[in-house]
């Protein structure tokens, strides 16, 4: 499927492909423009093949969200994430007709409108994007890596030892002359 490796990051506008992951980050490609470049770690992304929508009865991932509204507008664009909101609550009803509609908000239909004309736009809204691809493989390996976009759980710093305390070794020498000035004379 085309759409597997799509991601949004928190804070930047529009969708991106990722490209390959680097030691300390990814490479990414914007999906409208096509322009490559790389962010750490610490950004915060969403695979939008993880995100799902509520219904009453369960979550449906968003792919299947998107191939309903692509079915519904026969692969074409759809309305604006502009529109009004009960235009938008129409498209949802139509898109996913048993949405949660105390935990499905505006926001959330305004960004799949959103998402979805982006992807279309950028030439990833097609009868054949929907169809899961059997995984490739060269003599029985597979031929594309995953790549692994959840983050790692910060690491727990191991827990500090108390120092030991100190041995002070007290001079055998001093001591000594310490008490030979003390003897008694006599």
């Amino acid at each position: 499927m085309q759409l597997e490796k799509i991601i949004s990051i928190s804070g930047k506008p529009g969708l991106f492909k990722l490209v390959s992951q680097l030691r300390n980050g990814f490479i990414i490609e914007d999906v409208s423009n096509k322009k490559k470049v790389s962010i750490g770690n610490s950004s915060q992304v969403s695979l939008l093949d993880n995100i799902a929508m509520f219904t009453f009865d369960k979550e449906v991932p968003l792919f299947e969200v998107f191939e309903n509204i692509a079915k519904n507008y026969d692969y074409k664009e759809t309305i604006s994430h502009k529109s009004s909101e009960a235009e938008l609550k129409e498209f949802m009803n139509a898109s996913l007709p048993n949405y949660d509609t105390e935990r499905v908000y505006v926001s959330d239909i305004k960004k799949l409108a959103q998402w979805y004309n982006t992807l279309h736009k950028a030439g990833y809204i097609t009868p054949e994007s929907f169809v899961k691809a059997e995984p490739e493989t060269v003599e029985g390996e597979a031929a594309a890596e995953e790549i692994n976009v959840e983050k790692e759980a910060p690491k727990k710093a191991p827990k500090a030892e108390k120092p030991a305390t100190p041995k002070v070794k007290a001079s055998t020498g001093a001591k000594a002359a310490t008490k030979s000035t003390h003897r008694k004379m006599g």
